[in-house]
């Protein structure tokens, strides 16, 4: 992945930092919660959400088990059509095909549809370097490149900023990169849609480049698939003569068949729509309609590492929705930015790590970044069990040792855990292996436990400062057995 967002701190202190901003939590307990409520009612109209969410998983896992035949299927077919696919290894190769595609054309500026692989890779500064402006088209986008801002979100990007935050970009900042904002401009959601609306427009009729990326690829036809609903993405696809195309590779569904169940799942999960405003497909290049150069760049950077996890892998399946950033208590409070990755929220805590490594301070942090509740399993369209990768990730981390920066190098070091820790799992091993010692020990905390302190002592000040302590029961369990039943049971 990119390293655009190396050298931030590590999850808890981003997010520690981003907890005390009380604007930033506003804004997006509002706006979680808001889109939440929606999500739950667009879901309920559907009599058979269980069954779409099972076929949504069962069809990508699938497509992973067989996912080099679907590629070279979809290569073969984009060819077919008139297209032209490259395939980039990582973010710097994808970068330089772009580039190198962008100045064959001669053109010193592109518009982009809504991408979350461009932002992987970093590709907006790396065209910025190359002398090639980027202009950002979705409304949320534009928000976030304007404030020199980072996307925060997956589908609101500016879920971050409010209405008198985004006024004030539009007012200082829109004429830098183009038709200045109206005079007089205020915060009321229609004038900062039209102020965004004409300020992009020449960039639609001016534009020559396009970038996008894509929601799916149907392997048998070469088709790819973008899915928004501002109508951004149909002038980005339509009006310029060159098309480039920059796709992970797990966005790959075999057949169109296969897409319908998507088309259900996505709108509903994602925006708590019935469908998408605007459904936006294109196979190639046809003579007359649309772009007359389709360039389609297929992005590996990490996913057949990803894919090699038989754990971890499920973590492809995603499509984007973010549902789990709307529901996790974590991201609401912490924000996307804490996350230090264009994946933020529960996804991003297993995606990123994964497509990164976990040897950079802020990786190895990620998988701790949830309380493990499950609520972003039962909201995820295509059943991805986030908690279990989560976990999977942790023992991972635990394996490789804790990462520290020494200099310019990331150093491992052997993980030997905390040295209280470990003699509190010496204590317990031998407590558990003396039954005797461990029933005298039960009674004598049961008896003693007004006298017991609420929060832990030392260390674990930190921990129980924020969770309450279990309650000890008046009496052990094996007493409370021995009392109610009686007899030889008891001593089993």
């Amino acid at each position: 992945m990119s390293g655009r967002f190396v050298g931030m701190p590590a999850f808890p202190e981003a997010a520690h930092e981003a907890v005390g901003n009380r604007t930033l939590r506003g804004n997006l307990r509002h706006a979680t919660h808001t889109i939440r409520a929606k999500r739950a009612r667009a879901v309920a109209e559907v009599s058979d959400w269980a069954e779409l969410r099972e076929a949504g998983k069962r069809i990508k896992d699938h497509t992973l088990r067989h996912l080099g035949r679907y590629l070279v299927q979809l290569e073969q077919a984009v060819t077919a059509a008139g297209g032209v696919v490259h395939w980039a290894a990582d973010a710097q190769e994808a970068c330089r095909i772009v580039t190198e595609l962008v100045k064959a054309t001669g053109e010193s500026e592109v518009v982009k549809v809504k991408s979350m692989a461009t932002q992987e890779i970093g590709l907006n500064e790396v065209l910025e370097a190359e002398g090639i402006r980027a202009y950002e088209t979705d409304l949320a986008e534009l928000i976030v490149q304007l404030g020199k801002d980072r996307p925060s979100h997956i589908l609101v990007p500016a879920i971050h900023r409010n209405r008198g935050e985004i006024r004030d970009i539009f007012r200082s900042e829109m004429g830098a990169w183009g038709r200045p904002a109206p005079e007089g401009l205020t915060d009321t959601p229609a004038e900062l849609a039209e102020a965004a609306r004409l300020h992009l427009r020449e960039k639609f009729l001016r534009a020559k480049v396009a970038v996008s990326g894509a929601n799916f690829m149907v392997a048998e036809t070469g088709t790819l698939v973008v899915v928004e609903s501002e109508g951004n993405g149909r002038m980005c696809l339509t009006l310029p003569e060159t098309l480039i195309s920059v796709v992970g590779i797990e966005k790959i569904v075999p057949t169109w068949q296969d897409l319908e169940v998507f088309l259900q799942t996505l709108p509903r999960s994602s925006t708590a729509e019935r469908m998408n405003p605007y459904t936006s497909m294109w196979t190639g290049t046809t003579d007359g309609d649309g772009p007359r150069t389709f360039h389609l760049v297929l992005l590996d950077n990490g996913r057949t590492d990803t894919l090699a996890d038989e754990v971890g892998r499920q973590a492809l399946r995603c499509i984007r929705c973010s549902a789990c950033l709307n529901v996790c208590p974590v991201y609401e409070r912490a924000g996307g930015h804490a996350y230090g990755s264009v994946y933020p929220g529960p996804i991003g805590a297993i995606l990123s790590p994964q497509l990164r490594g976990i040897r950079s301070p802020i990786d190895a942090s990620l998988p701790y970044a949830s309380s493990l509740c499950g609520a972003c399993y039962d909201v995820c369209p295509v059943a991805i069990d986030i908690p279990e990768v989560l976990v999977h990730l942790r023992e991972r981390v635990v394996e490789g040792g804790p990462a520290t920066q020494a200099g310019n190098k990331v150093v491992l070091r052997p993980a030997r855990g905390h040295a209280a820790e470990r003699a509190a799992m010496r204590a317990a091993r031998w407590a558990f292996s003396h039954p005797g010692a461990l029933r005298t020990g039960q009674r004598l905390a049961s008896r003693s436990r007004r006298f017991l302190p609420r929060t832990l002592p030392g260390p674990g000040r930190a921990w129980s400062a924020s969770r309450d302590l279990p309650t000890l029961p008046p009496e052990p369990f094996r007493d409370w057995w021995q009392r109610t039943r009686g007899g030889k049971e008891a001593e089993r």
